[in-house]
Order: structure tokens, then C-alpha cells, then sequence
């Protein structure tokens, strides 16, 4: 897709790979709507923030009519807005495992589910869904979050066979542990210049969106090649 005037919506754009994913949609010459509960700290001719919790489909409905009404109908959405808890299943607080299906699994549809008819209208669109290597195998401790991932490649699959014959692609990247403020609360891990940088996660997610009409990256899973740092020889 050639990105030039066409209008996207990303989530979670305050910070890490949603902000980093703005940036280079605008550089492509999109016109950009940011999803999130906190702004970012970008000021740019073509980027509008539109303050929004995405677990709440009321408040979902109002930021899509508000981007409509100031940039356009998006034809781009990238779902990156998500947050992991952790914790042993027993002893998971009852409200975490539920914020984590709120925003990560109901967040995710709820933007699908309003953005998708204006897709069809247009002939063509293209919805990523940013989920994790998480999203692939199980992690010790942190089931609540690998179960939302594991919704989402469910989900992003199964839309796939829904959508594709109105032009639009679903594209779901997987990453491996990525220098963002995700492992604030983590207890395994702390963020460090081992980790992918979410501007190269950005990239990818970017360059899946602007390949050809008829060429299609469906999953998308990208690592640090060196995690425990570049080995000496």
C-alpha cells in the first residue's frame, strides 16, 4: 500500500514500538491517529492524539467518529496497545487477569470491529495486530498474558480468511523481547540494549504494510539475534 495521504490509527502510542510505528507512518506520508490513554511527546502536521481506552467499546466508537471527522476513514489500524501482569495462576489478582483480556483481547476487537466496515467500503485495508513470541509457546509465570497472546493469533487468523477477499490484509508480528518500558514491572527480565529496539520492530510492521496488493506477510516473527550480547571470538 502506498501510505501517502491515507489515514492510520495506532494504539498505544505514548511510548516504545506504537510510538516509534507513528513515527514512521508519518514519514511514509500517512495521516495518523494515536490511540492511547497518554500522549506522546510528538508534535507533528499529520499526527492528531485521541485520548481513548481501548477496553472501553463506548469510548472506542467515539474515537473512530472523531478520527473520521478530523483526518479520515482509516484504512490502516495497528493494534499495539496491550500490558502483561505477572504472576502464578493461583496466586493471579482476579482484576489483572481481567485487565488483560480487557485491553489485549476485547481492546483488539472492538478497534477491528470499528474500523473494518470502512475497509470493506474502500476496497482495501490493512490491520496488524502486535502480539508476542508469548503468543507462541508458554512462559512460567506469566499465563494471563500468553493466554491473550495466544487469543490474539486465534483471532488475527481467523480474519484473515474472513477479510481477504475485500482486499484487506492481517498481519500479526511477533517479537521477542524488545527494549520497552514493558519489563518495568517484569521480575525475570529488565530492559537492555540486548533487546531488539522498537524503532526495527517498527520497521517491519511498517514495510508489511506497504508491500504490494497482492503479496501478504500473515505472521511475523522477529528476535534479537544476540540476546545475551554480541559473543566475543
Amino acid at each position: 500500500m502506498d501510505l501517502n495521504k491515507k489515514v492510520a490509527v495506532v494504539t498505544g502510542v505514548s511510548k516504545g514500538i506504537g510510538l516509534e510505528t507513528v513515527k514512521q507512518l508519518l514519514d511514509a506520508g500517512a495521516l495518523v491517529a494515536g490511540w492511547g490513554r497518554s500522549a506522546p511527546d510528538l508534535v507533528h502536521t499529520n499526527f492528531t492524539f485521541i485520548k481513548t481506552d481501548v477496553s472501553d467499546w463506548e469510548n472506542v466508537q467515539s474515537s473512530y467518529q472523531a478520527t473520521v471527522d478530523k483526518i479520515g476513514v482509516p484504512v490502516v489500524l495497528v493494534n499495539n496497545a496491550g500490558l502483561g501482569h505477572q504472576g502464578l495462576i493461583h496466586e493471579m489478582h482476579v482484576q489483572q487477569w481481567k485487565e488483560m483480556f480487557d485491553i489485549n483481547v476485547h481492546g483488539l476487537f472492538y478497534c477491528i470491529k470499528i474500523v473494518t466496515p470502512g475497509m470493506i467500503a474502500a476496497g482495501e485495508g490493512h490491520i496488524v495486530n502486535v502480539s508476542s513470541i508469548a503468543g507462541t509457546s508458554g512462559v512460567k509465570t506469566m499465563s494471563g498474558y500468553v493466554g491473550t497472546k495466544h487469543a490474539v493469533t486465534g483471532i488475527s487468523h481467523s480474519i484473515f480468511l474472513e477479510l481477504r477477499e475485500h482486499g484487506i490484509k492481517v498481519t500479526t508480528i511477533y517479537p521477542g523481547s524488545t527494549n520497552t518500558n514493558f519489563f518495568d514491572n517484569i521480575e525475570f527480565a529488565n530492559a537492555n540494549e540486548n533487546m531488539m529496539r522498537p524503532q526495527d520492530v517498527a520497521t517491519s510492521i511498517v514495510q508489511a504494510v506497504q508491500t504490494y496488493a497482492n503479496y501478504h506477510v500473515v505472521d511475523l516473527e522477529v528476535r534479537p539475534l544476540w540476546p545475551n550480547g554480541k559473543p566475543n571470538k
